[in-house]
């Protein structure tokens, strides 16, 4: 059985998906995966998240956490991606992330790994499948081969039935509304598995 790399790489401004990070991260070492748990850099300015305590407070409670590398890509051989949804899109923190992997891109070096999304937003229909939409399109570009959850497991029902990647919605006080540790340990799991299919050749 061949060793995968996994890279979970996510931006979280008040921690919805730093839970969902550190699910999947967890579901991917317990299924035999390398796990790397890395955030994206920040971009906003201080005041901005000083101005905001939940932000505040969780920027605060995660400055230990390492910031994401091209290495970290190079180095992967899956990486799931979890990021709120902002109008239906990335946030600018991800994208500039992924804006900044051209070196990578243009040697080759991201083709043929595989690739999950997960998502959030403050209600179901606030933009969630297009965000995982726009993610896996930088994705094909990438090269790299999409392992979506689908519909391969019950548990996907209970988090909503998103079938691009788990998604959640946050209430007002940024309590997560679906029960979606299972569908994200499904989907950290899932991947492993594709990219362990991959690598091995089978």
């Amino acid at each position: 059985m061949a060793n995968v790399n996994l890279a979970v790489i996510y931006y979280s401004s008040t921690g919805t998906n730093y839970q969902m990070a550190q699910w999947a991260e967890a579901a991917a070492a317990e299924a035999g995966a390398e796990v790397k748990l890395v955030k994206v850099p920040e971009l906003a300015p201080e005041e901005a998240i000083a101005s905001n305590p939940a932000w505040k407070a969780h920027a605060e409670a995660t400055k230990d956490v390492p910031e994401a590398t091209s290495e970290d890509v190079e180095w992967a051989d899956a990486i799931i991606f979890s990021v709120p949804t902002r109008f239906g899109n990335l946030p600018a923190q991800m994208k500039q992330f992924i804006d900044s992997q051209g070196g990578l891109w243009a040697s080759g070096k991201t083709v043929n790994k595989v690739v999950s999304g997960m998502t959030s937003a403050q209600n179901p229909h606030g933009g969630q499948e297009a965000t995982m939409l726009n993610l896996y399109t930088s994705m094909m570009h990438w090269g790299m081969i999409i392992a979506t959850p689908g519909y391969t497991d019950p548990v996907l029902f209970g988090a909503g039935g998103n079938p691009y990647g788990t998604s959640v919605s946050v209430d007002q006080d940024g309590n997560m509304i679906e029960e979606v540790e299972g569908a994200v340990k499904h989907q950290a799991k899932r991947t492993v598995d594709i990219a362990t299919r991959i690598k091995s050749g089978s």
